[in-house]
């Protein structure tokens, strides 16, 4: 890795470990952010959690805290995840959907998080004993790892998610080569994420609260194409879900107030990114 690409995942890590320290569950701005940055127009993640599709069965399993209101979409309407599989989370952060998903694989399955951040980590892993509690359920674990370079054996996952993670790595063509290594071959892989629809102002691009919040990082939808094309994945499906990002922000939120000046006036942010739901397929 070079220092360019360090130099973001130590900011990445010093961002994200202070959302894990704050005792608000939020991006360290307000209960209601996102991972982006923005305001949702909910009042809790639990209602940010609702509004992307998650159902209330789902969330009643989750422990206090887990849900930090950073997703920016809901990866289990399209991963499917069925009872004895083995799933893995790239950036699982305090462990939101590594319970969700555990709950799904069942008592023979297996939910693995794998997130870069210690403090994450040190939430996430908090966690399971009230997990285990409500569900009955010893099926989660949490890894310190990089995405770029998962703690995963190759050929060992059937299924792989991903929440608004992966536009924050620097070297996306290497996660999308690790998603293929790890999974079994005919597992796939389930990711909602953020998506360029047209170039950003440079101001937008250049701030790192920006990309931090999923937005400066992100690629188009025609690279994220070449590159799930390049590591050998097939069926693959995208669905661009721009009024997702219309209704999670709001410019009166403190990180975007300071961006608007950069965006055209009556610039809505759905015009310039969208919420991705992207589903592939490593060949048997």
């Amino acid at each position: 890795m070079n220092e360019h690409d360090e130099a973001i995942h130590e900011q990445v890590r010093e961002k994200y470990g202070r959302v894990a320290e704050t005792k608000k569950e939020s991006c360290g701005c307000k209960p209601s952010s996102s991972c982006c940055g923005g305001k949702s127009k909910g009042d809790s993640p639990e209602q940010l959690a609702q509004a992307l599709g998650y159902n209330n069965d789902e969330l009643g399993a989750v422990p206090d805290g887990a849900n930090m209101g950073l997703s920016c979409g809901n990866p289990f309407a399209i991963a499917s995840l069925r009872e004895g599989e083995v799933v893995l989370d790239l950036g699982s952060g305090g462990g939101f959907d590594v319970f969700v998903a555990g709950r799904k694989v069942g008592v023979t399955g297996r939910a693995i998080g794998v997130d870069m951040t210690p403090e994450m980590l040190s939430k996430a892993r908090r966690n399971i004993a009230s997990y285990n509690a409500r569900t009955g359920l010893n099926n989660v674990e949490f890894r310190l790892g990089e995405i770029e370079h998962l703690p995963i054996a190759d050929a060992s996952v059937d299924a792989i998610i991903s929440n608004c993670v992966i536009n924050l790595s620097p070297d996306k063509l290497q996660v999308w080569k690790e998603i293929t290594r790890v999974l079994k071959p005919g597992g796939r892989v389930s990711v909602s994420d953020i998506a360029i629809l047209k170039p950003l102002p440079a101001a937008a691009k250049a701030s790192m609260d920006a990309l931090v919040g999923c937005i400066a990082g992100a690629v188009t939808l025609d690279e994220t194409k070449s590159m799930v094309c390049a590591v050998g994945l097939t069926d693959a499906t995208y669905e661009c879900k721009s009024a997702v990002i219309d209704n999670m922000f709001t410019w009166s939120d403190p990180v975007f107030s300071e961006l608007a000046g950069a965006f055209p006036a009556g610039s809505r942010l759905g015009d310039y990114v969208t919420s991705l739901s992207i589903s592939a397929r490593k060949p048997r």
